[in-house]
């Protein structure tokens, strides 16, 4: 028991120091070895480089008011400056009443030269109008037939379409055709305005269709000869033309 007492008493009572811990050097291998380090952790934390320093800001702002690092920007707007440069919403669905008003002129006048830049684009407002008016002028006649209406025209427009890129050096697109076929159509509703108060199966009906027919095929060929450049081909366009409008005119008739 004695000498458990020497040893807990031996154990308790140090020197140690934590002031002679900043102050202790370590010596690795032996003094003046190659392997000899020193470090000294009293100079722990005081050398810091000048370009890790970070420059103190002031607070200048007040309380619940804080500065702004940065200036607010405004806004940028996603369509432009003002909702007055915005094109009209009848341009931007392709809808050109001066255009319209154009082609109608065109077709309603079979001998007005026909301008092709304005012939040659995709415009199907007015052929819309103008099979809807067909068909409300039979209905008016007491035949219900919008679906031989689109249906004909739907056919007529593929057949020509077919036809005028075989013909033609160029090449036509779809909506052209249906554009153009659908414009000519205003004649057609001439004679089945006249179907609603006379009868056109005597001579006098007979002799009125073939001149209305005879009207939208030559207005027709005409505008596909001026848009597509086929010189001398007009009564070639015309033919096909003709056979189209003829099935119109029987719709009208009969």
């Amino acid at each position: 028991m004695s000498g458990f007492d020497n040893l807990n008493s031996g154990f308790y009572q140090t020197s140690y120091s934590i002031d002679e811990q900043s102050q202790q050097s370590y010596d690795y291998g032996g003094s003046g070895g190659p392997y000899s380090k020193q470090y000294d952790y009293s100079q722990q934390g005081r050398f810091v480089p000048p370009d890790m320093m970070q420059p103190q800001q002031t607070y200048t702002g007040q309380i619940y008011q804080p500065t702004q690092a940065y200036p607010p920007t405004a806004p940028q707007p996603f369509y432009g400056d003002s909702f007055e440069e915005e094109p009209p919403l009848l341009e931007e669905l392709g809808i050109n009443f001066d255009h319209i008003w154009q082609k109608t002129l065109t077709v309603l006048h079979p001998l007005r030269a026909a301008d092709g830049s304005i012939m040659n684009e995709t415009d199907l407002a007015g052929p819309v109008v103008f099979c809807l008016a067909f068909g409300a002028t039979l209905l008016l006649a007491g035949k219900i037939q919008f679906g031989y209406v689109y249906g004909i025209s739907a056919i007529g427009c593929l057949g020509m379409f077919c036809l005028l890129n075989l013909m033609s050096m160029t090449g036509v697109s779809f909506g052209c055709v249906a554009s153009v076929l659908g414009y000519c159509l205003l004649p057609m509703i001439l004679l089945s305005s006249f179907a609603v108060v006379f009868s056109l199966q005597g001579m006098v009906g007979i002799l009125l269709t073939a001149t209305i027919i005879g009207w939208c095929s030559f207005s027709a060929s005409k505008i596909f000869i001026s848009a597509l450049a086929m010189d001398g081909q007009q009564l070639l366009v015309a033919y096909p033309c003709a056979l189209l409008y003829g099935v119109f005119a029987l719709i009208s008739v009969f």
